[in-house]
Order: C-alpha cells, then structure tokens, then sequence
C-alpha cells in the first residue's frame, strides 16, 4: 500500500466555499468539504461570531461544539447587515466561491442578496446549498427548528427511552443528518458540475434528513399498524438483544441476529441446551414476546459470571457483543489506537487531539488545518480582494469587520 502524506492532492483542492452558518448542521457539511481539502471561508459577525463559539468553555477554554466541526477553515468577520459588508460578501461570492452554503433564519438569504436566485444569473456555475429546519416552503418554513425539536417533529423521540418516558439522542443527531446530507448533495452537485457546467440550487431540511433515519419505525408502523415499543437501550424488535447486567457490577451489550446465534447463545453461554428448543423462544417474535421472562432467566445465569467471562462466553460462541463505553473509554479506546486514528489540531490555544475522517483513502491524506480564532482571517481575504490598509482600517471603525 502506497501511503499518502500531506502534500498529496485532495478530491476538493482548488475548491472554495464561502459558509453562513452557526451551531452544528451547516458547520459539520462545510468541515467535512475542508477534510477533502476545499478552501472554507465562515462568515461571523463581528465581535461574538458564531454561537457555537460560546456555548462551553470544555476544550482549554473553547467549546466542545466549535472545536469539533470549524477545523481547517478561515474566519472572516462581516456584519453582513450593513451596505458595505454586502457589498464585500456578494463580491467574495461572484469572484471566489464554487459553493455557498447556508442556514441562517428562513428568508434570511434573500434578504442578504446572496440566494441562488439571485446569484445564479451572474454566476450559473455557482452551487448554493440552504440547509433549514423545515425547508424553504410549506405551513413550517418559518418555525425555529433546533435539534431537539426535530428529534420530536420526526418521531424519533416517540420511539427512544423507555417504556415509561421518551428520550432524546444524547447527540445532535438532526444535525448531525442534514450537515450529512447537505455533504453529500454538495459532493454529488460538484460531480454534476463538471459534467454540465451549471451549478445547483439544493434544499436541505433537518425533518426530511430526520424521517429518512426513521425509515424502519415508519415502515413498521405501516398501514396503522402498532410502532416498535420504546425498550431502553435494548433493540425493540430483536431479542435478546441490548444491555445486560453481570455479576460484578458491569454491563455487557450482546445481540443474536437469527436462529443460529440463539442455539448457540443457550448452549455455550447459557449453558442451558434446553432453552434452546423451548417453545416460548423458538422464534424472534416469540422472543420478542416474551422478553420480561428471558430477560429475568439470562440476568440469573449472567449474576453468577463477570462481565470478562460472559464477553469470553459470548465470543467463544461468536455471538456480538459489546462494551457499554463511556467518553473516557472512546478516548482510550484500543481499536482506535492500533488504526491510529487520532491526529491532533491547533487552535487559539494549544493543540487538541481529533478524530481521522473515518473511510480514509490511501491516496491523499485529509485536510487537518486549525480551529480559527474569530476573525483571524479577516485582513488577509479582505486583502485578496483588492482592499488595501485605509480601507480595512475604515471597515473597522464603522464596525463592519
């Protein structure tokens, strides 16, 4: 295997994207475009920047979120409310970027000018990409939209937690679907670009990327039929499959996919070669049914093992399992270790650790610059654009910059 380094070319060098966008959904597109080597310019307002910037201080000071999806980009800040910043954001558009990508309030860009339709007739080739709570029509274009109220709009709350109480992810996980899906439409825009010239107009809402991820409980439920029941951490349709306790304390997650794995799973688990021709567990469904008194059966043969000799049980029978982890493990964790998976990052204050791209080729490596410090890149874009000193200086006295 050839291994790349740094100055291998990337899929997007050459590439640049000009970024409105705050929080989570808009900044994880734009940083998996910087991963494959795209110029990103972030747009800020002056002085506070995006949001995001204050929401912890759990990374030597700066926030967890920002940390993890601003990597490799510049920090341009523009009050892009007033007739100058306009003026320098429009023309940053027409003479730079390839990509505009946007989630600010729902009209917002239009307002600003920088749409796609009102781009698209000085610069076809331009690809814009709005990524919204809702979408850019319909009776809920103008509801504020945050993840968690997307996690509830989609029915995935209904269908997380317990039997008593819905939950959330523990992730922005609505998010964390259209910053994906705004990504992968950019990609596949691009790829449509080189063929036909024109850029694209796309239209990505966190309820539509959210009921996509919601396509089995929406089938299951098909035609009026009762959704999957709420079942903690253990799967609501397999079982036994999810969390069980062992006797010193721990928990173990295991997961039997089919007939096979449950023979098995009793006799040399288990020890118990009856259960496995017993009628009330003959079938998943029949599993599924019957899982209080399963459960109550497994955790007794568990309370008398440790959680290493039940994972030893479980992976002599090559059954699935394992370790309910906490962040600290993941941090430790031996398998990214061994594939060497952590690099590290600079930013304002010292290097931190960060996680490779997953799914890297060996034929470039990714893209792994700075979390800029708000407004760190402002003269040097403004500069490229042709502003000289007197110029910069009156943009910041009027606060623009």
């Amino acid at each position: 295997m050839t291994l790349s380094t740094p100055g291998d070319a990337r899929p997007l060098d050459g590439i640049t994207v000009v970024t409105l966008e705050h929080a989570i959904a808009a900044p994880f597109c734009t940083r998996q475009l910087a991963d494959l080597g795209a110029r990103v310019i972030k747009i800020e307002r002056p002085g506070v920047g995006d949001f995001a910037r204050a929401y912890d201080e759990r990374v030597k000071g700066l926030a967890s979120h920002f940390v993890w999806t601003n990597r490799s980009k510049e920090s341009l800040t523009l009050d892009v409310k007033h007739p100058d910043g306009q003026a320098i954001l429009r023309r940053l558009i027409l003479e730079r970027a390839d990509v505009v990508v946007q989630n600010l309030a729902p009209g917002a860009a239009a307002r600003l000018g920088v749409s796609h339709a009102a781009l698209a007739a000085e610069k076809p080739a331009l690809i814009v990409c709005d990524i919204s709570g809702y979408g850019s029509d319909g009776p809920y274009r103008d509801k504020k939209a945050y993840d968690l109220l997307i996690q509830s709009e989609s029915g995935f709350v209904s269908v997380t937690g317990t039997e008593d109480e819905p939950v959330k992810a523990g992730c922005s996980i609505a998010d964390i679907a259209a910053g994906m899906y705004a990504y992968s439409n950019i990609l596949a825009a691009l790829i449509q670009r080189g063929r036909t010239g024109q850029g694209a107009c796309l239209d990505v809402s966190m309820l539509e990327s959210m009921v996509e991820w919601m396509g089995f409980p929406l089938y299951y439920a098909f035609d009026g039929a009762d959704p999957p029941p709420r079942a903690g951490a253990a799967h609501a349709t397999i079982y036994p499959y999810g969390p069980f306790p062992t006797g010193d304390g721990k928990t173990v997650m295991l997961g039997l996919q089919n007939e096979r794995e449950w023979a098995a799973f009793c006799r040399d688990v288990l020890e118990d070669v009856s259960l496995a021709s017993d009628a009330r567990f003959a079938t998943n469904t029949r599993r599924t049914a019957a899982r209080r008194e399963l459960r109550a059966m497994i955790v007794s043969a568990f309370s008398r093992l440790s959680a290493e000799q039940v994972v030893a049980r479980l992976d002599a029978a090559q059954i699935a399992n394992a370790r309910v982890n906490d962040m600290h493990d993941v941090w430790n964790h031996a398998q990214l270790r061994a594939r060497n998976r952590w690099t590290e990052v600079a930013t304002s204050v010292g290097r931190v650790p960060a996680l490779l791209p997953p799914g890297q080729p060996d034929n470039y490596a990714p893209r792994m610059d700075a979390v800029p410090a708000l407004g760190e890149h402002t003269e040097s874009i403004l500069r490229e654009l042709g502003l000289d000193g007197t110029e910069i200086a009156r943009l910041r006295a009027e606060h623009v910059l």
